[in-house]
């Protein structure tokens, strides 16, 4: 039997990240032999993850990695079967490391294909999966490309990239700051402009049936209804609805017996309620549309104009689950 010296086995620990005694057990299989050690090491992997792969991979770690000229970013989640495995630091290096690779490659499968320390990508976590003893995956891959890409991580559960049409003073702070808008609201278009019509109009029928249900609880316990809204998108408000909700503004201003002469500083008030009232999925799903998180007096847009000549290109967004 050949002797295994414990230089050896460090090496193959370091290569691979698997335990000591596993790294041990497979050089006394491999009778000293490194890279069939190595393959010895893959095979209980490819084992191990026989056994899980059935299993959801529903934690991990979600990376955001941006190139160094600023135009490319990626995102991915490297996903793992618990939390404990997830917060570990080893764990969390293997996931940075990846993202870095990733920035290389434009579709998942070329990712996965990918040479990763003289394995693929894919075969790396088989092994991985033997080491640690849970299933690991890419749970997602998303890439942007732009004149200008930034990023943001919320405590790695949570990664966002987003591209704008050029870099402008202070890029950076825009950039971020965007980013984290993304993480922390969850937009899932950029302008109401991008919304399915038949999404909006299937989504339109099921509030306004939530909210009338709901009013009928609160009639019955004596407390106040809430407004139903005839719209949830700008979408929806063509010029005919404006006019009709101004004409409505009016009506009602004068049954209140406001006198006609104030009604031009009471009226833009009331249309601007009306559009607030009449956009909530906007407000929820389209990034452009909601309300900046550092600035309730703003929306998302607003904010980036204050940059000058600069749009959003496009971005995405990754989460564990």
């Amino acid at each position: 039997m050949a002797k295994i010296t414990a230089a050896e086995v460090n090496k193959l620990r370091k290569s691979t990240g698997a335990g000591m005694m596993d790294c041990k057990k497979a050089l006394v299989e491999a009778e000293g032999d490194f890279d069939k050690a190595i393959e010895v090491l893959r095979k209980k992997g490819q084992k191990v993850a026989a056994k899980r792969a059935d299993r959801e991979s529903s934690e991990g770690a979600a990376v955001a990695k941006v190139n160094a000229e600023e135009n490319k970013g990626v995102a991915i989640v490297l996903g793992c079967e618990t939390d404990f495995v997830g917060k570990n630091e080893n764990f969390l290096q293997l996931a940075s490391e990846l993202g870095e690779l990733a920035l290389n490659y434009e579709t998942k499968e070329e990712f996965l294909a990918a040479d990763f320390n003289g394995m693929s990508v894919a075969d790396k976590l088989v092994e991985q999966t033997g080491v640690i003893g849970e299933k690991l995956d890419i749970n997602a891959f998303e890439v942007v490309k732009a004149p200008f890409v930034a990023s943001y991580v919320h405590i790695n559960k949570i990664a966002a990239v987003v591209g704008f049409s050029a870099k402008v003073d202070n890029a950076e702070t825009l950039g971020k700051d965007v980013a984290m808008q993304i993480a922390s609201m969850g937009a899932t278009a950029l302008s109401y402009k991008d919304l399915d019509p038949a999404f909006v109009a299937s989504e339109t029928e099921a509030r306004i049936a939530e909210i009338e249900k709901g009013n009928i609880e609160l009639e019955r316990l004596g407390k106040t209804k809430k407004n139903v809204p005839q719209f949830i998108s700008m979408s929806q408000i063509t010029p005919e609805v404006m006019a009709k909700a101004e004409e409505d503004a009016k009506a009602e201003l004068k049954a209140e017996g406001k006198p006609e002469k104030i009604w031009d500083r009471i009226l833009p008030g009331k249309m601007d309620r009306f559009l607030s009232d009449n956009t909530t999925l906007d407000k929820e799903m389209c990034l452009l549309d909601q309300t900046f998180i550092k600035d309730d007096k703003k929306n998302v847009a607003e904010y980036v104009a204050s940059y000058g000549e600069v749009n959003i290109t496009e971005f995405k967004r990754v989460s564990l689950g």
